[in-house]
């Protein structure tokens, strides 16, 4: 509805003793007002409360109030919206606004709610009170506003004030202007909107803005005008219908009756699925994510979305579970996920979508009774709503297979961390499902030594490279999803026992290298040996002492808190010659060589891991080493600093485990990773086995460049490589470019 729907005097003009008086204006332009500009002798907020209802709809409707007035105020107006605008109970108005009806009890009653409502408004800048003076007097004959509803404008002018008395007993009029209303309207218009815009950005030469302290409360007593005494009677308790005549009951009422009707209609809508609230209100979905449901649409509503770690994946996709529901008037799906953290953390999304049917299964949740009634249920056409969370686990089960295949086709599928669905036990059951439409959400879709689990994953969701929507880290960086970041590359060599047993491996390698084509030829040996030097290359003893001195560098700079660090996998043999963890190893040099600093691991075995998490948060614990956990998108600790000491030969690991560290927090101004990246020796004569390294080097260099050319300290994360690219005759902005 807008301005043009109401029904105005035909005479434009509203006056307390006619057939149209100024209440009924303000009950039917305020609901339907997007802005409205108050430039006023006079203002009360108990004014408002007779508007309750109006001003509730103007609220929920989110609407922006500005009001220019005198510098007489009532006490309860000064104290609460002028000299104090801290909201104790935020939590309590977020709730409110999420309700119309609760809304509009709380702007009806005396009491702290309702000032909470206006200064939430004033905080969130959607409303402004300026008390002025004009030429050093006040603005008690200045009675002007302009409303807009988001396509037209009305302004007004005449003897008006925004106060109780003003609204239904005195005898106040004005006249009304409308942008369709022909030129000297639209003129007198814009000459309004200026002028309110010149006095509310404190431009206009005329008025003087003046301190709180010069601002004049009046408290129950006469003051020196007509206009004060207005204020003094907003007091008076509004429930008093003998003060009000019947023409003003008739109205109230009338809008009563309408408002009810509008609650009825919120309350239906209230129990419907919506986009997340933001502030207590419903948002909307991003642009990115409106392209990426057009996109899965144009292809046929299945594909891989390849969105960056941080980018609102799991929101994008459930937007479009939003989308399918506003079309068909229903919601079926099932969301595949790698873990129990991230079977929770995606039932909260849900639930924040307002989708309340919810099925888990997985994470010894009792499943199966309620997945067998809603089969038998379904095949007797009795087709509800439902989202089912499941772990890949639990999903490829014989006993969840058999029931799930006989309801599947009209569910959406969305398969969380989406390279999981190449895994040999998962591909065997794509064959038997038989569901329309699915999306595929990854950072790294793309399975690293797997190009048949790839190929599975592709076909699946009828999708190749560059995939149906791409949101790169890239372009994550550039719209303030993630965090900026320092990036350190630093060059680790094996120790001479270690070259030489690495050597030996190599040597063997060297009859299956095919030089034409710079590749290993096919065979399990060539695994093997591969293997044997990766463990190498994965406990090289050197990374141990690197390890120390960047502990020491934060020490020194004081930045040793909310590191995270991801050590190799694996046990090593000790000075003892005790077979030991690697983590361990990590753990005790550290705790020796600084045993001030407070470190803890972090990794699935641990038993106490939210008490960790809560020790990170609080800055208490100032790292946590983890060997492979939060590798597939599960919320982890607070983290400004990462060492990479695991050479982790799976770019998905590393693309994940950087992910965490570019995670946004409101008091990170950026992150610094320390990455450790392991070659044979640079002063080794290499002689034959310098093709093989090469090829190695390079797929090594593949994993850091890219993230290196997006490093806010890119320059010296190259100079960084520069002597490893020298030694291996490659070149780092050749090798950013292929990628």
């Amino acid at each position: 509805m807008t301005f043009k729907d109401l029904n105005f005097p035909k005479t434009y003009k509203y006056s307390s003793d006619s057939e149209h008086i100024p209440l009924e204006f303000y009950e039917e332009t305020f609901p339907i007002s997007k802005k409205i500009d108050l430039l006023l002798g006079y203002f009360s907020s108990n004014a408002i409360k007779v508007l309750s209802r109006s001003f509730a709809e103007f609220i929920f409707n989110g609407g922006n109030l500005r009001i220019v007035t005198n510098h007489f105020l009532s006490e309860g107006d000064f104290e609460n919206l002028i000299k104090n605008t801290e909201i104790s109970n935020e939590d309590n108005i977020i709730n409110i606004f999420g309700d119309i009806e609760l809304l509009q009890n709380e702007l009806s009653h005396e009491g702290h709610h309702f000032f909470d409502c206006l200064k939430y408004l004033l905080e969130k800048g959607r409303l402004e009170i300026l008390p002025v003076k004009f030429n050093s007097v006040d603005l008690s004959h200045c009675k002007r506003m302009v409303l807009f509803d988001g396509e037209n404008y009305i302004s007004t002018e005449g003897s008006i004030n925004f106060t109780l008395s003003a609204l239904i007993k005195n005898s106040e009029s004005f006249q009304v202007d409308t942008s369709w209303g022909g030129e000297v309207s639209l003129a007198r218009i814009n000459e309004e909107r200026e002028l309110f815009e010149e006095i509310i950005n404190k431009r206009h030469p005329d008025y003087s803005y003046i301190k709180s302290s010069e601002i004049e409360v009046i408290i129950n007593k006469i003051g020196k005008s007509k206009e004060i005494q207005d204020l003094i009677e907003d007091s008076i308790d509004l429930t008093t219908k003998s003060r009000m005549t019947e023409k003003v009951k008739s109205i109230l009422k009338k809008k009563k009756e309408r408002f009810e009707k509008i609650i009825k209609g919120l309350e239906l809508k209230k129990h419907q699925p919506h986009f997340p609230l933001f502030d207590g209100e419903i948002s909307k979905p991003r642009e990115y994510q409106v392209e990426a449901y057009e996109a899965w649409k144009n292809n046929e509503f299945s594909g891989v979305f390849a969105m960056a770690t941080g980018t609102g994946k799991t929101i994008t996709s459930l937007n479009c579970l939003l989308n399918l529901y506003k079309d068909s008037g229903y919601y079926r799906a099932i969301i595949l996920v790698p873990s129990i953290a991230l079977l929770n953390q995606w039932e909260e999304e849900v639930k924040s979508f307002n989708f309340k049917k919810i099925l888990k299964v997985g994470g010894g949740n009792n499943w199966e009774k309620d997945l067998a009634n809603y089969s038998s249920n379904y095949s007797w056409g009795l087709k509800n709503d439902l989202i089912i969370i499941s772990t890949y686990g639990s999903f490829v089960l014989d006993r969840f297979q058999k029931l799930f295949q006989k309801i599947q086709e009209e569910f959406l599928l969305i398969a969380d961390e989406a390279h999981n669905m190449g895994a040999n036990n998962i591909q065997s059951k794509l064959k038997d499902v038989k569901v329309l439409k699915k999306i595929g959400l990854s950072a790294t879709p793309k399975r690293i030594y797997d190009p048949e689990g790839t190929l599975a994953i592709d076909s699946f969701f009828n999708d190749t490279p560059p995939y149906t929507y791409s949101f790169g880290m890239a372009k994550a960086l550039e719209f303030g999803f993630l965090t900026g970041y320092k990036y350190y590359p630093l060059i680790v060599e094996l120790s001479e026992c270690e070259f030489e047993e690495y050597t030996e491996i190599s040597k063997k390698l060297l009859k299956f290298f095919d030089f034409d084509k710079g590749k290993f030829r096919d065979d399990p040996i060539v695994e093997i040996l591969l293997l044997k030097r990766k463990s190498i290359i994965h406990k090289a003893t050197n990374k141990l002492d690197l390890f120390s001195s960047i502990i020491k560098e934060l020490i020194k700079n004081k930045k040793n808190k909310f590191v995270f660090a991801y050590i190799p996998e694996g046990n090593t043999t000790n000075n003892d010659g005790d077979t030991v963890k690697i983590l361990n190893e990590y753990l005790k040099r550290i705790h020796n060589d600084y045993p001030k600093l407070k470190m803890n691991s972090y990794t699935s075995e641990d038993q106490n891991l939210d008490e960790v998490l809560r020790g990170s948060e609080d800055g208490k614990i100032e790292g946590s080493f983890a060997k492979k956990m939060r590798d597939e998108g599960e919320e982890g600790p607070r983290a400004e600093v990462g060492i990479f000491a695991s050479s982790t030969g799976n770019p998905r690991q590393f693309i994940q485990r950087r992910g965490r560290l570019l995670r946004k927090h409101k008091d990170k101004a950026f992150a610094t990773i320390y990455d450790m990246v392991v070659i044979p020796r640079l002063e080794s004569n290499l002689g034959e086995l310098f093709s093989i390294e090469k090829n190695l080097v390079k797929n090594e260099l593949n994993r850091v460049a890219y993230f290196a050319s997006l490093a806010m300290n890119f320059y010296d994360s190259k100079e960084a490589l520069n002597d490893v690219c020298k030694k291996y005759d490659l070149d780092l902005d050749t090798i950013i470019n292929e990628l």
